[in-house]
């Protein structure tokens, strides 16, 4: 029993050592020894775009090195970082830490035991189990560990449009952020030079009109036109869109999948009670998007909502396969959402 008490006491520690570790990318900054980790690779440059940045605005004569863990020759660590004749700082940047060779791992390993001084070393690893020894000694060692997971939901991308324009002194309206990311929130690269470019363009705060000159016609944003209208109980405006994009080679697939995440936000906040800033909180949604969904739920009656739901995973199987015309399947889903709404 006390073996057992015991050892879930390390786990519990090391548990809480490796979330203190751990810092968001924006946060990354210059450390004996950085680990930039996690699978979504536009974060993990960013991150260390920034460490190199801090380190040559602290140190402009830094000397940078890059160094590939995969190809790595057994010495070359210790090499890289011994000591310069002209004494300025060294930056090591290593990256392919998920494809690792034994001699990286080693002289890795060696090297965490003592740091040099007036060395960064950042380690870049994409995901995986392979050189896991090295990343607990990372952690193990209080070193900073910088995660960089994929944004998946709606909401981490919305976040982060938020925060690009935070940081550059810009202002983007709520509708403007929805729909940015409806437009090409696909990819995270995509979404960031989105926001650069109109960040860097736009002379007053960003409008949902603003996004749609620049990015209208992007697939994602057809789609999300589709399921507005026919979430808006506008028949005729979702089916013509609709029609306009299918001509105009837009898959089913994505269609489909807009209306369904159309439905999935309006059914979480049907359901959910309390102010739309604690409804937010508790469902990891946008409070302006709770409010949205709230009004929009006005319209529709609990048997309206359901029938749309089962209508819309039912297209979802045939747009998959399960349908010789998955055309049909996403007109016929459009009809009846459309209208199972009201208009007002």
């Amino acid at each position: 029993m006390a073996a057992a008490q015991n050892s879930r006491n390390k786990s519990e520690a090391r548990a809480k050592g490796a979330a203190a570790n751990s810092v968001g990318w924006r946060d990354a900054s210059p450390a004996p020894v950085v680990l930039i980790a996690g699978p979504e690779e536009y974060l993990g440059i960013r991150a260390m775009d920034r460490i190199r940045a801090e380190v040559r605005s602290a140190t402009p004569d830094v000397e940078l090195t890059k160094l590939n863990a995969a190809s790595y020759e057994a010495g070359s660590l210790a090499m890289t970082v011994a000591p310069s004749l002209f004494g300025e700082g060294k930056l090591v940047e290593v990256e392919g830490l998920e494809s690792m060779n034994d001699a990286f791992l080693a002289d890795a390993i060696k090297y965490l035991a003592q740091p040099e001084d007036d060395v960064v070393l950042v380690l870049r690893h994409a995901g995986g189990v392979r050189g896991k020894k090295l990343l607990d000694a990372v952690k193990a060692g209080g070193w900073p560990v910088v995660d960089c997971q994929p944004l998946k939901k709606d909401a981490d991308k919305t976040s982060f449009v938020v925060a690009e324009f935070k940081a550059s002194g810009r202002r983007i309206q709520g509708d403007a952020v929805q729909a940015l990311v409806n437009a090409v929130g696909a990819n995270l690269s995509e979404l960031a030079a989105a926001c650069s470019q109109l960040i860097a363009d736009a002379t007053t705060a960003v409008t949902a009109e603003t996004v749609d000159r620049y990015y209208g016609g992007r697939v994602e944003a057809t789609a999300f036109k589709v399921a507005d209208a026919a979430m808006s109980g506008n028949g005729p405006l979702a089916l013509s869109t609709l029609r306009h994009a299918l001509s105009t080679g837009v898959d089913p697939v994505p269609l489909v999948a807009a209306l369904a995440a159309k439905l999935r936000t309006l059914a979480k906040v049907a359901g959910a009670r309390g102010s739309s800033a604690s409804i937010a909180k508790n469902l990891g949604m946008q409070p302006w998007l709770v409010e949205q969904a709230q009004r929009d739920v006005r319209r529709w009656t609990p048997e309206g909502l359901i029938r749309s739901i089962q209508v819309i995973a039912e297209a979802d199987a045939q747009v998959k396969g399960l349908s010789r015309d998955p055309v049909y399947a996403v007109e016929h889903a459009v009809t009846v959402i459309a209208t199972s709404a009201h208009r007002r």
